[in-house]
């Protein structure tokens, strides 16, 4: 069950963020966006529940907002690493409970880290996994590394599944991995029922060993 009293703040505002803001609104969560450029604070007006113009590396303007309140604070501010950075150390001095943090690399990454942020997301790394699965794979729709070992997939049946229950696809025994949801035309299937017939078309979401989705992958 998704709790839907979590409240997120979504800290800079380019195509990252904002797509983080407004899906997350769409999801029916409570979302306050907050930009220092008072053009992405306008863009973002009619699609999130609150939407702020504020300089995020000053600790009173956060504190005014109420940011420590928040479940979820996402710093997906771009191109001044300093401003992101800078912000995730606010928000940790200020006691906020849970902080993800966007970063431009691997040293970035470990910098943010290293001053508290719960999550770090490389959202051009994984949208370079994701362009290069989708290359060598027609299947694969959505690719998304969690750890080196651990991957997310969205991959359209293969013809070698349709028909077959996913009891009988025994695939977390053949692959390690598990199938956590089904796409089905417009109907999402959360958690599949393990005598669910694979049929033409779904979409078949899939949690498990890196190696093991990379296998689906070769499946025609």
């Amino acid at each position: 069950m998704k709790d839907k009293n979590k409240q997120f703040a979504v800290i800079g505002l380019g195509r990252f963020g904002s797509s983080i803001a407004t899906t997350l609104y769409k999801l029916g969560y409570e979302v306050l966006a907050i930009d220092a450029n008072e053009e992405q604070v306008q863009k973002l007006s009619e699609t999130v529940t609150h939407v702020v113009q504020a300089d995020t590396t000053d600790e009173n303007s956060l504190k005014a907002l109420g940011i420590r309140n928040f479940d979820v604070v996402v710093v997906a501010i771009g191109e001044d690493i300093q401003a992101n950075v800078l912000t995730t150390l606010i928000l940790k001095d200020l006691g906020v409970k849970y902080i993800v943090a966007k970063a431009r690399n691997e040293l970035h990454g470990k910098m943010l880290a290293k001053i508290g942020a719960d999550r770090i997301v490389y959202p051009e790394r994984d949208m370079g996994l994701r362009v290069a699965h989708n290359l060598v794979s027609t299947n694969v729709l959505e690719y998304i590394e969690l750890s080196p070992d651990l991957s997310i997939a969205e991959i359209t049946a293969p013809k070698t599944l349709v028909g077959r229950s996913l009891a009988e696809a025994n695939l977390r025994v053949k692959y390690e991995i598990n199938v956590v949801a089904i796409k089905r035309d417009e109907v999402l299937i959360v958690p599949p029922p393990s005598d669910e017939k694979i049929r033409t078309g779904d979409i078949l979401i899939f949690v498990g060993q890196t190696r093991g989705i990379q296998k689906m992958e070769e499946l025609e």
